[in-house]
């Protein structure tokens, strides 16, 4: 605006106005630009005006009207001196960002009729001068931080018609003044009163009943002002006048339960035309006397409370009602069981909106045609399912109807495509799963020449694109996420008014067909997500019908399109082109030039090569975001060129814009984010560039890492927050400079800055900065003790420093921290007993330090949220205590090269997410900054040892690693058996101890083990053969044990090289040289085999009997003389015949 502020005559100036008869100046519009959808994120979308107004303002001494609103004065306070325009009629200074109080001056303003100072910051309570404003018709108040009460002095203002203090934080008694509110009644022309967030207002009665002697009052908003039933219960009709002009009331967001506040209501006004009881808790039979009163009520909002179907009975009778709000309550009976109830009234031919939608409402669709006046029925987000009957036929009138977010199926019936009046039909979300052509055919009746919007997204619709032209009204169309496939043909015709196509995520091939191009209102068209692979010059071509000249937004993007660029210029309406995730490859042409509308270009992550020069950005003047990342392109600019485009988004990650940086950002003052990493930039940043951050807009996200950017970051006075700051990965050195603090998220890793004082212990609160990464950097000496600053720290890494001494108590300060790495320092003593504290730590890598003492037991007490716990390489000692055991969703557990002793615990079963399959692929926590809050997703990132080197797992990668080790330690006794049920288990390392027993014999049951190393202990006993049954075992090391027997056969097992088995008692087999004697076991087998009935009862009976023969013939010779000289004749014989042989 101000560019056109150039011409000698200051009254030919946009913005300007000037008295035709003085030439004086009477009028500055000169607001910045507010977008009314953003309004619900009070989002400015562009700030003309920063800094401060300047008393050359007194100068204009007959200027009547001034509009700077949605400006940028943040840090400045309102000036006094505009208190001297004395004819001023019209102030707006509304979100502006001010702060400080309304200047008492203001009460000067006699001529004034409108002020307007809501959505800034200003504090303290209202000035009762602006008692005197006796012109003011209009005041604006809300959205600030006043406090104490409002003064009765602004019962002076009888030409009051509007009065707004929404949104504040009254403290006191509420809006309770000196004279008990009667001051109100003295607003003789006030007809609205927005009171909206107002405290306190529940515990007196007078205010309301000045406010309902007002005789203009129409509008009166009492939202969130914490009345209740016992506000209403101690409120005595009789002391109550009843207002005659009150139509709209606003009780919402209140904590009503009783449905008396109808009655309530009724008693003192029965005019009313709108009442809005949304958000309360309402909920039970309201009586009949209501609805026999309320004569002219229309809109009826009930939205948001625990209403039930046979509740609603007394409003079926308001015969005036058209308007009934009851999403979000407790409908939970089948749908004809509701519309019975709506229908049994009068309320059934007056009904013109009805909104159902977002309750647990069951059933199919019913009979909808006896409201005949129905115009907008909402039913979705329901439980509805099943096929719609062919009986249904829709209300005659029937314009808007939403049945989305249900469970239907099947298709959509004739019926339908008779509702003569429908405008808008949304199915979207259900399972339809019909042809897409028999759905056209069924929406060919009358309804083609009145529907003009129809979503049929996600659902299970299949089939191609049929010929839509037959549809004389339809502007807008959405298909997403369906199963429509093939190739669209030429016959498939759009229709003459169709503005708005969606067909994302289906699998379209092939191309864009040239009816396409014959669709002269069409403005957007999405077929990004499909499987398109047609050349893009081609599809060009064929969208270069008319339609080249009405196209706004295309999207094509993440499709399979091939070819290069063409010259697209002749879209002269074009203001987006999405070709990001495509196959798009080759130079771009030197000549080529881009749309001049053109205000979002997104080619990101495709394989297009050369050169891009101002030449293809002349004429770009309305280019905003700009995204060419993961690309192979060059951008080379003229020295001074200065392009004639204002960038908000400049994302140009790995596009080659060095060697030095790149000038023409010098020119750039409205980014809001910027990302040339890895740009290939070689030089010092220039201090023009540093300056430039702190003044623009708020949560400015910017990444400049990967580069080789070198030199002293200098300081600034910072004014607006950043978002996202990543300069990791560069050559920055020296001091981080204090500006830098006020960053929600701040990456500074990988760098050679030395030192970091100033940055964590500069005076003031650091209330907004979340995640903050310092690893990799020369940091040295004592860890600075000021934490107690950082609030609101989730997520610190100072990994990979040379920081030395103790970890600083005041880290136990950070209540809120869920990540701290500080591996790889020098750091001393014993972990701090104070760091219990931290009870939310998701993440705890202290390992690579030279930390000492026992380990600590509270960690497994107090902090029971671990997932992953790093202290390897320090030097603890002692006996690992069962509390470790309470760590139940530790997910890594390393412990190794320390002086740890004693058994591992046999509780180690109870590391419960050792045992299940669960994914934490990102992590998360909440803020709370001002007026904006939400979740921020993370994801950890750790080094671990793993297959003999050490290797960094990052996001999901980590997210799936179990692993356990306490490798390099003194543990003895036995491995625990219990180890056998952490079944998700994916690495088990416990090297070089002083383990002795078996390995436990069902270690194969752990299915998920990748790596395991049991060496250089003294295990006994065989390898177990459950081994076998890990078929994703790449990992094994037994060596330097007292292992025996041979090596189970398997194809893992015998895969692995001989040094995992060397070094051990007696094993053999492959892979070792050994070989196993297997010719004994191998008859013993056989003999078992083969004689499995010589078993012990055998050899038993072989004995017994052997013993018992022997007695009968041995006593028989003993006793009895004849057997002896026979037997000892025998024994003769035998020996002579010997003896003669």
């Amino acid at each position: 605006m101000l560019s056109s502020w150039t011409t000698p005559d200051c009254c030919q100036w946009e913005g300007i106005r000037c008295s035709n008869v003085t030439a004086h100046v009477l009028g500055l519009h000169l607001p910045g630009e507010f977008d009314v959808y953003e309004e619900i994120t009070e989002e400015i979308t562009n700030r003309y005006m920063r800094g401060e107004i300047q008393k050359s303002l007194m100068e204009l001494r007959q200027l009547e009207y001034l509009n700077l609103s949605s400006n940028d004065f943040q840090d400045s306070h309102i000036p006094e001196f505009l208190g001297s325009l004395t004819n001023l009629k019209y102030l707006d200074l509304s979100s502006c960002v001010f702060g400080g109080e309304i200047p008492t001056l203001f009460g000067s303003l006699s001529h004034l009729r409108y002020l307007n100072l809501g959505q800034n910051s200003l504090e303290g309570s209202i000035p009762c001068q602006l008692g005197n404003l006796s012109q003011l018709h209009e005041l604006y108040l809300a959205r600030n931080s006043f406090e104490g009460n409002i003064p009765s002095q602004l019962g002076n203002l009888s030409q009051l018609q509007y009065l707004d203090i929404r949104f504040n934080s009254f403290k006191g008694n509420g809006i309770k003044i000196d004279d008990g509110g009667q001051w109100l009644s003295n607003l003789i022309s006030l007809t609205h009163l927005y009171l909206y967030s107002v405290s306190s207002l529940d515990r007196s009665h007078s205010w309301l009943q000045a406010i309902l002697n007002l005789p203009k009052l129409r509008e009166l908003d009492l939202k969130d002002c914490s009345l209740s039933d016992h506000f209403i219960m101690s409120s005595k009709p009789s002391h109550f006048n009843s207002s005659t002009s009150l139509s709209v009331l606003h009780l919402s967001g209140n904590t009503f339960t009783s449905p008396m506040v109808f009655h309530w209501v009724s008693n003192f006004t029965s005019n009313l035309v709108e009442l809005n009881l949304d958000g309360n808790f309402l909920e039970g039979s309201t009586s009949s006397h209501f609805g026999m009163v309320m004569n002219s009520l229309r809109n009826l909002d009930l939205s948001y409370n625990y209403f039930k179907a046979r509740d609603l009975k007394s409003f079926t009778n308001i015969c005036t009602l058209s308007s009934l709000y009851l999403n979000q309550n407790n409908l939970s009976e089948d749908l004809p069981s509701i519309l019975d109830h709506l229908s049994s009234g009068c309320i059934k031919h007056s009904l013109q909106e009805l909104d159902l939608s977002s309750n647990h409402i069951t059933g199919t669709l019913s009979e909808l045609s006896v409201f005949s006046s129905l115009k907008t029925l909402f039913l979705e987000q329901n439980h509805l399912s099943g096929k719609i009957s062919r009986d249904i036929i829709l209300p005659p009138q029937l314009e808007s109807f939403s049945i989305q977010m249900n469970f239907f199926e099947g298709g959509i019936l004739k019926s339908f495509g008779n509702a003569c009046a429908l405008r808008s039909l949304d199915i979207s979300s259900n399972n339809l799963n019909e042809e897409f052509s028999l759905i056209i055919h069924h929406l060919s009746g009358c309804v083609r020449n009145s529907l003009q919007e129809l979503s049929l997204s996600n659902n299970k619709i299949n089939g191609t694109l049929p010929d839509l032209s037959v549809f004389l009204t339809l502007k807008r169309l959405d298909l997403t996420q369906n199963q429509l496939s093939g190739k669209i043909s030429e016959g498939s015709k759009l229709p003459s008014s169709l503005e708005y196509l969606f067909t994302s995520l289906n699998n379209f091939e092939g191309g864009i067909p040239k009816s396409f191009g014959n669709a002269c209102a069409l403005r957007l068209l999405d077929m990004s997500r499909n499987s398109l692979s047609e050349e893009f010059p081609r599809i060009i071509h064929h969208l270069s019908g008319c339609a080249r000249y009405s196209l706004e937004n295309l999207y094509l993007n993440m499709n399979q399109i091939n070819g290069t660029l063409p010259d697209f210029s002749t879209f002269t309406s074009l203001k987006g082109l999405y070709l990001s995730e495509n196959k798009l490859n080759g130079e771009i042409p030197k000549d080529i030039q881009f749309p001049p509308q053109l205000e979002q270009l997104y080619m990101k992550s495709n394989s297009l090569k050369g050169v891009l020069s101002d030449y293809h950005f002349a004429n770009m003047s309305k280019l905003q975001d700009l995204y060419l990342s993961y690309n192979s392109l060059a951008l080379s600019f003229t020295q001074n060129w200065v392009p004639p485009f204002q960038l908000l988004t400049i994302n140009l990650r790995s596009c080659k814009l060095g060697p030095t940086f790149p000038k023409w950002l010098q020119t750039q003052n409205k980014f809001q984010t910027i990302d040339i990493s890895n740009a290939s930039i070689s030089d010092i940043v220039p201090e023009w560039f540093w300056a430039k951050l702190p003044l623009v807009n708020n949560w400015l996200h910017m990444n400049i890492s990967y580069n080789n950017l070198q030199g002293i970051i200098p300081n600034f006075p910072q004014k607006n927050p950043f978002y996202k700051m990543s300069l990791g990965s560069n050559q920055f050195e020296g001091h981080i400079p204090l500006f830098l603090r006020d960053s929600f998220l701040l990456d500074l890793s990988k760098n050679k800055f030395s030192d970091s004082i100033l940055f964590l212990c500069g005076n003031g609160t650091i209330k907004i900065l979340y995640q903050l990464d310092l690893s990799h950097n020369q940091l040295s000496g004592q860890i600075p003790d000021c934490w107690s600053h950082f609030k609101s720290l989730t997520y610190l890494d100072m990994s990979h420093n040379k920081f030395s001494g103790k970890v600083p108590t005041s880290m136990s300060s950070l209540f809120d921290l869920q990540a701290l790495l500080l591996r790889n320092n020098n750091l001393t003593n014993e972990i701090p007993f104070s760091l219990r504290s931290c009870t939310k730590l998701v993440m705890l890598d202290l390992a690579e330090n030279k930390l000492t003492g026992p380990f600590p037991a509270w960690i497994g007490s107090n902090l029971k949220e671990l997932q992953i716990l790093s202290l390897g390489s320090n030097n603890f000692y002692g006996t690992l205590q069962t509390q470790i055991c309470y760590l139940k969703n530790i997910q890594l557990l390393d412990l190794s090269i320390n002086n740890l002793s004693g058994q591992i615990p046999k509780c180690i079963n109870a590391l419960f997410a050792m045992a299940q399959k669960v994914s934490n692929d990102y992590h998360q926590y909440s803020y709370d900054i001002g007026r904006v809050s939400g979740y921020n997703l993370y994801f950890l990132n750790e080094f671990f040892m793993w297959k003999g080197s050490k290797q960094m797992f990052m996001n999901n990668g980590l997210s799936l690693l179990r692993s356990i080790d306490l490798s390099s330690n003194h543990f003895s006794e036995e491995i625990p058996p219990e180890i056998e049920d952490l079944f998700e288990l994916v690495s088990l390392n416990l090297s070089r101890n002083n383990l002795m027993g078996k390995i436990p014999s069902n270690l194969g049951k752990l299915a998920s083990l990748e790596f395991v190393d049991l060496s250089r202990n003294q295990l006994v006993g065989s390898i177990p053969t459950s081994l076998t049954q890990i078929d994703r075992l790449s990992m094994l090391d037994l060596s330097h044990n007292y292992l025996t027997g041979e090596i189970p056969i398997s194809t893992q097992l015998q895969s692995f090289d001989a040094s995992s088995y060397e070094d051990n008692f007696d094993l053999c087999g492959l892979p070792l040289e050994k070989f196993c004697i297997k010719e004994e076991s191998s008859n013993a087998e056989v003999h078992e085999d083969e004689y499995s009935f010589f078993n012990n009862d055998f050899f038993i009976s072989m004995a017994f009997g052997f013993v018992v023969s022997f007695w009968m013939i041995f006593g028989s010779i003993l006793f009895k003389r004849s057997w002896r000289h026979v037997y000892f004749n025998f024994l003769n014989n035998l020996a002579d015949n010997i003896h003669i042989k």
